[in-house]
This record gives structure tokens, C-alpha cells and sequence, in this order.
């Protein structure tokens, strides 16, 4: 047909049979992909099924079915029509049209099995199958068929200038048909026409005969359209690329001419920063600089239906592309000049700067080789020291330089992350950890001087890869996971959260700006993803370094966004359901922003009060008892009147069931044997790496602070005391302050952002000391945690003081 689309993808080969409905097992010769054709002239995969062809009673005659593979669901059911011209291509294709403007494929996993169903349609044509197209295609006239079939060849007119427009037409007619196209092609190439329309060109040019250069332009932007590998081997060469790149200046929808050879001899330079003696070489960067800028800038956008007319030019850069990677790949001694003049301290900056630009522009070339040349590729970049050298660069001043180097690194981390992460492990033994590679591109990240921060974006992506346990080696004894975490906890994760402990010295944000909150919502954003997949090391370093109170203190920031990422950091943590986490919290009150928060926000219905809701209804549900009981011994006076969810009213009712079991002395025995087990998280032994974790001594620690803070001295009297005292205190506020307070926490209302706590003043503690929730029931800090022998008698009569107090 004179308008026929490309031909749809074929199916993957995959080797094994394929399940279908009903459990039988199918082998792939009658596997198949369905496509239809849309309005865009592009194929849509409608799904993978079986197809079989049988009689069916409903349609009167032999039908093609398709089942589904997934379901068994019927995707196809299509009646051998004995008037419908199937067409066979490429051995594993059937193609047809159903209807008007509705054609229909079918492309098999193998060719045993598109011929089985070819002969089924040839069967009920009455047709040979050796055929490849059952019927005659009656698109074309009477007369172009028999143009066609009495003239073997087509015969070009004379190339004169007077026959311009004829040529013109010629080629603007032959287009939409296969067939003249085929021969307009093949006339083309025999008779040398190309060179002698060029050399009309030069005389259109001469006497600025502008019809002339207009109807030139339609022929070689048809010649274009042919799609010939023949035609574009003759167009690119050496003599007739610019003279083709003239004729597409005069444009007849312009008013005035382009000056694109004017730019490509005096504008673009071409720029060899180390010297190529490899004249083949040369010529050939030249070539596809210029067909490339031909594809980009010269010819106009292609429509819908030319789209496909031009994926030969697309091929021809390709491989172009390909064969100048190999060529230079194979050049030892030119890449070991590029090499050396990046590292030389000698090197001028302007000159550095083009050869990092060289190198990144040789990176993205390598995206067209085949994986195992890619493999070969930056295998020899890495003898040649691609990683070192990128330190060097990345150390320097000049931003653009850097740039560019960060481009490259990032072709280097999504091709081998683990190539990077040992170089820079081995770095680490020699260097001091300001210019370790890894501290330079967090460096970049946090002073990107985007205001949307697209590098930043960028090299967080790159960091995200290189942390990701997933793509990390897995070898019998987890060996780079371990000490790949192990080294960047230790040397690089104090570079990461510096701008997070910097802004967060204060009850609120001490810069809060836009670029600021950005950039510190990624690196919540870097750190959520930590919690979730680096277990122990994170949890190490949250606890000493105390990090989830700082992160919190960023739920007080105008950004609404940034607020929720620190929101969103708790509550990964919280979903962990790890007692050591939930012991932090409650030590530190680490609840207090969060309900702060809650109540700042006012009846507002937004994503904050969600999000908060959600948190509090996640413990209640997988009833963590420390914190529920912790939230409401603490925070119940302000959360109370919230009705319009039962998600606090729940909690409470969790709270005193979990109350009325502990008072029920049947079950005091039972509690004394579960105590032993508190903070396992489930019947699973550790992991080695955690168990080792455990069992490090507190001289290991970074601050020499243990992770669980110590609760093994003897308690007294006094210390038991001190949180009831304390608790007293508050009881005894004057009734007017009291109403005052609880008047604000009523959420029908707005809140005032100043508003604080009654519950907050007196109650916080550090980590390692005791505070007032630290005896109470249920929470970590009652006797029966990990090295804690503690002093059952005296502490669960203090407790039972406490619970009558919170009770009344």
C-alpha cells in the first residue's frame, strides 16, 4: 500500500515452552504477539498469547483465536476472510487489514509456527503457501500497476536546469509508493544523478537563480526520504556533503536563506586537543559532526509519515558513532596523552577544559555499543585511570570543568558502581577524606548554585547507586556490602548530613530559605533510603549522633515539603518496629515536634495532618506497646479531643487493655518470661553483621556512647522519685494556666505557631540519662532490657505509684 507502515516489533525470542489457561503446556511455535495499527500509523501490542486456528459456528468459517498467556482471555478472533490479502514478512510476521483503516499483525516466536498458520490461511484461499501476499493489493491505479509491470526500470529526465521542476515532480510522485520509490532509487544511484544535480547547484548558485535552488531543495529532501544507505554513502562524502547541505538552505516556505555551511566552515571548529595521526579517523568525526547537524538543524521536523523515512540517516550516525569509539578505543597512545595532559598540574585551564569535554563527549558515545563492547570499553578507561583523574578534576575550581566531570562520572556509576565503590575504598588507605571521590561529589551536591538544584538532583541519584546493598556484589560473606557501608559511615556520612546538623542547632530551622530546604529534603530524602536498607550501620549512627531529634527540628520549617520529609524519615523508622529505635524516641520525646506540629496545623485537612494521622494509626494497629503507651502517658491532654478519627481514641483503649493485662496477676508470670525476649523483632536469629554490631564495645563507638544507653546501676529511692516528682509539679500548675493551655490544644480552632507544650518543660532528658518515661510500663527502659538486671521489687512498686497518679 502506498501509505504502509513499518512493520510491527517482533516478539523476544525466549527460549522454553509457555503455560496457558486450563494448565497445558504449549511450545513456542504458536507463541504470538498481537499489534493493531493506531491513527499515529504506529503498532500497538495488544498482548502475548497462543494463537489456533479452528472453525467457529458464531462467524461461519475457518477463524484465527488468540488466547491470552496471562488468563487464557480471548485477544483475538478474526475470520479467514477468502478476499482478505495476508501478507507474510519477515518469515514471522502475518499482516492484514480487517477493515478499513484497522490492520491487524501477528508476530511469532518462530518461524515453524507462522508457517503452520500460513498455510491455514493459504488452505482457505485456495492459495500456495510459498506466496508471500494471498491476494493482489488493488491501492494503486490500473494504470500505475501497468506502468508498473511494462517498464523494468524508471527513466530519469535529462539533469538540466530547464528540467528542474519535471525532477522535482518526479521524485515528489514517487514517494508514496514502494514500488517507484524502489526505482526512482536505483535510477539515482546508476546514472551518478546525485553529482550532477550538485554541479546544477553551483550554476542556480552563480546566477542567483532562486526557483532553481527551491526546486533542488524538494529533490534532495526526497532523495533524503528514499532512505538509501547507497544514496547517503554519496550525499556524505568528502566532496558532495556541503553542496547537499547548500541545497537545503533555500528552504521555499523561508523567506530568506539559511547560512548553515557558513556556520560549519567559520563558526564550528573543530577542535583536536590531542593531536589524531589516523587520517580515516578524522574524516570520519567529520562526516558524522555534519550529518549529525544535517538530522538536528537542516531538515525540517518530519511528520507523522516521514518519521520512519529517515531511520537509515539515524542508523548511519550509529554506526558512525561506533566505528569512531573503536577506532580511538584501539589508539593506546592517544588515550594515554589524554590521560596525562588531565592530570598535569602544567595543563592551562582553558585546554583541561577541552579535553574533559573530549572525554564526556567520548562517554556518550560509548551508549551505542553492544554491551560487550561497552564492557570493553570502560574496562580500558579504568587501566587508563578514568577514577583518578576525575578526582584530580573534580578538585579544581573551574565549575564548568566540574560539570563535565561529573557527567562522566555518572556514565561510569550506572555502568559499574562496584568498580567505583572499590577504587574509592582503596583511596581511603592514602588520602585524607576531604579529597576522597565520593566527599568531592557530596561537596558539589550541597553547593550546587542551581536554585532548582539540577545537579544536585543528578548526584544524588549517583550517591543513591552507590549506597543501593542491591546492586552490591553478593558474594558468600557479603563481603563488599559490609565493608563498603563500613567505610562510608565512617569517612563520608558526616560530610552528607553537615548541612542537616548545621541548620538544626535551634527549636527551628536556622536558614530557611527555598535552595536550603531543597537541598536538606534530599538528603532526608538519601537517609530514609538508608534506614530502609542498611540496618545496623544507620541505626548506629542516628542513635549516637542523635540524628532523628535534629531531623525533627525541620518539622517546624515554613516548607510544608521539607516539614513532611522529616515527617517521613520518622515514620520509615517507626516502620521498622525495632525497640532500639522506639527507646531513642521515647528518651528523647522525639513525639513532641511531631504532635507540636499536629496542633500547628490546625483544622486544616492538608497532606500534614494525613500524614501525622497515619503515623499514630500505623502504631495502633501494629499495637507497638512502648509507643503507644509512651504517647499516651505524654501526650493524651492534647490529643483527646481529636474525634473527627478514632485513631487516638483507639490508642487509648490499646493503652488500657495493655494496662489491665500488666495488673492482671495471672499473667505476672507469663510477662517475667516474655521480658527476656522484649527486642527481639522476630523468631529469626540476627544477621552476623548486626550480631557483630551488638557485641562491639563502647570504646568502638564514635563518641564512645553505647547505642542502647546503660541501665545497669542500682537504682534509689530518689532516682525513682525524681520523674513522679516532676510529674507532681506539672499537676500543681494553676488552673488558669491549665485552662489556658488545654483551650489552645483544641484542634476546632487555629493554633498560635508559638504555642508550647505544658508537658514539655521538665521531662526532657539525653540520651543517657533517665527520664520520667524510663520506669514506666512498657517502655524500654523497664527492667528486663538487654544487660540491664535492674531491680524487679522496688521498681514494679514504683511503677504501680505511677500508674494510679496517670490514672487519676
Amino acid at each position: 500500500a502506498p501509505d504502509q507502515p513499518p512493520a510491527p516489533p517482533a516478539i523476544a525470542r525466549q527460549s522454553g515452552g509457555c503455560g496457558v489457561a486450563g494448565g497445558r503446556m504449549t511450545d513456542t511455535r504458536r507463541r504470538v504477539k498481537v499489534y493493531t495499527l493506531n491513527e499515529d500509523r504506529q503498532w500497538d501490542d495488544r498482548g502475548t498469547g497462543h494463537v489456533s486456528s479452528c472453525y467457529v459456528e458464531r462467524l461461519k468459517g475457518m477463524s484465527l483465536l488468540v488466547r491470552a498467556e496471562s488468563d487464557g482471555s480471548l485477544l483475538l478472533e478474526s475470520k479467514i476472510n477468502p478476499n482478505t490479502a495476508y501478507q507474510k514478512q519477515q518469515d514471522t510476521l502475518i499482516v492484514w487489514s480487517e477493515a478499513e483503516n484497522y490492520d491487524l499483525a501477528l508476530s511469532f516466536q518462530e518461524k515453524a509456527g507462522c508457517d503452520e498458520i500460513w498455510e491455514k490461511i493459504c488452505q482457505v484461499q485456495g492459495k500456495d503457501p510459498s506466496v508471500d501476499i494471498t491476494q493482489d493489493l488493488v491501492d494503486e491505479s490500473e494504470e500505475e500497476r501497468f506502468d508498473d509491470m511494462s517498464s523494468p526500470g524508471l527513466e530519469l529526465p535529462s539533469c538540466e536546469l530547464s528540467r528542474l521542476e519535471e525532477i522535482a515532480e518526479l521524485v515528489a510522485s514517487s514517494l508514496p509508493s514502494p514500488l517507484r520509490r524502489e526505482k526512482l532509487a536505483l535510477a539515482l544511484e546508476n546514472e551518478g544523478y546525485i553529482k550532477k544535480l550538485l554541479e546544477i547547484f553551483h550554476v542556480c548558485e552563480d546566477l542567483e537563480n532562486i526557483e532553481g535552488l527551491h526546486h533542488l531543495y524538494e529533490i534532495i529532501k526526497g532523495i533524503f526520504l528514499l532512505n538509501r544507505t547507497a544514496l547517503f554513502e554519496v550525499m556524505f562524502s568528502e566532496e558532495c556533503i556541503m553542496d547537499v547541505i547548500g541545497c537545503l538552505e533555500y528552504d521555499p516556505s523561508l523567506s530568506q536563506s539559511r547560512k548553515h555551511r557558513e556556520f560549519l566552515t567559520k563558526t564550528a571548529k573543530f577542535k583536536e586537543v590531542i593531536p589524531i595521526s589516523d587520517p580515516e579517523l578524522k574524516q570520519k568525526i567529520h562526516q558524522t559532526y555534519r550529518v549529525q547537524y544535517i538530522q538536528d538543524m537542516v531538515l525540517p521536523t518530519p511528520s507523522v509519515f516521514e518519521e520512519n523515512m529517515l531511520s537509515t540517516l539515524h542508523s548511519f550516525i550509529f554506526f558512525n558513532k561506533v566505528e569512531i569509539v573503536g577506532m580511538l578505543q584501539e589508539d593506546e597512545k592517544f588515550l594515554t596523552d589524554l590521560f596525562a595532559q588531565l592530570t598535569d598540574e602544567a595543563t592551562d585551564e582553558e585546554k583541561r577544559q577541552e579535553l574533559v569535554n573530549f572525554l564526556k563527549e567520548f562517554c556518550a558515545f560509548s551508549q551505542t555499543l553492544q554491551p560487550q563492547n561497552r564492557d570493553a570499553f570502560f574496562k580500558t578507561l579504568s587501566n587508563m585511570g578514568i577514577l583518578p583523574a576525575l578526582e584530580v578534576i573534580l578538585g579544581m575550581d573551574d565549575a564548568q570543568v566540574r560539570s563535565a566531570a561529573t557527567d562522566i562520572f555518572s556514565y561510569l556509576v550506572e555502568y559499574n558502581p562496584s568498580m567505583v565503590r572499590e577504587f574509592v575504598m582503596q583511596e581511603a588507605q592514602q588520602n585524607d577524606d576531604d579529597i576522597l571521590l565520593i566527599n568531592l561529589i557530596i561537596e558539589h551536591m550541597i553547593c550546587d548554585t542551581d536554585p532548582e538544584l539540577g545537579g544536585a538532583v543528578l548526584l544524588m541519584g549517583l550517591l543513591r547507586t552507590l549506597v543501593d546493598p542491591e546492586n552490591m556484589l553478593a558474594t558468600a560473606n557479603k563481603t563488599e556490602k559490609t565493608e563498603f557501608l563500613g567505610f562510608f559511615y565512617k569517612h563520608c556520612m558526616h560530610v552528607l548530613t553537615a548541612p542537616l546538623l548545621a541548620n538544626t542547632t535551634e527549636d527551628k530551622p536556622s536558614k530557611d530559605d527555598f535552595q536550603t530546604a531543597q537541598l536538606l529534603a534530599l538528603i532526608l530524602e538519601l537517609l530514609t533510603f538508608c534506614v530502609e536498607h542498611h540496618t545496623y550501620h544507620i541505626k548506629n549512627y542516628i542513635i549516637n549522633k542523635d540524628i532523628l531529634r535534629r531531623v525533627l527540628v525541620l518539622m517546624a520549617s515554613k516548607h510544608a515539603f521539607l516539614a513532611l520529609c522529616a515527617l517521613r524519615f520518622k515514620r520509615k523508622i517507626i516502620g521498622l518496629k525495632d525497640e532500639f529505635y522506639n527507646r531513642y524516641i521515647m528518651k528523647s520525646f522525639l513525639f513532641e515536634p511531631v504532635v507540636k506540629a499536629f496542633l500547628n496545623n490546625g483544622s486544616r485537612y492538608n497532606l500534614m495532618n494525613s500524614a501525622i494521622i497515619e503515623m499514630f494509626e500505623f502504631i495502633r494497629v501494629e499495637d507497638i506497646k512502648s509507643l503507644t503507651a509512651h504517647v499516651i502517658e505524654n501526650y493524651w491532654k492534647a490529643l483527646e479531643d481529636v474525634d473527627y478519627v478514632q485513631t487516638f481514641k483507639g490508642l487509648k483503649l490499646r493503652f488500657e487493655q495493655q494496662r489491665e493485662r500488666q495488673d492482671n496477676p495471672k499473667l505476672d508470670s507469663m510477662r517475667s518470661i516474655l521480658r527476656n525476649h522484649r527486642y527481639r523483632r522476630d523468631a529469626r536469629t540476627l544477621e552476623d553483621e548486626e550480631e557483630m554490631w551488638f557485641n562491639t564495645d563502647e570504646d568502638d563507638m564514635e563518641d564512645g556512647e553505647a547505642v542502647v544507653p546503660p541501665s545497669d546501676k542500682p537504682k534509689n529511692d530518689e532516682d525513682i522519685m525524681d520523674p513522679i516528682s516532676k510529674f507532681m509539679e506539672r499537676k500543681k500548675l494553676k488552673e488558669s494556666e491549665e485552662k489556658e493551655v488545654l483551650l489552645k490544644t483544641n484542634l476546632s480552632g487555629r493554633q498560635s505557631p508559638s504555642f508550647k507544650l505544658s508537658f514539655s518543660s521538665g521531662t526532657k532528658s539525653n540520651l543517657t540519662s533517665q527520664s520520667s518515661a524510663s520506669n514506666l510500663p512498657g517502655s524500654p527502659g523497664s527492667p528486663g532490657s538487654p544487660g540491664s538486671p535492674g531491680s524487679p521489687g522496688s521498681v514494679s512498686k514504683s511503677t504501680s505509684q505511677m500508674a494510679a497518679i496517670t490514672t487519676k
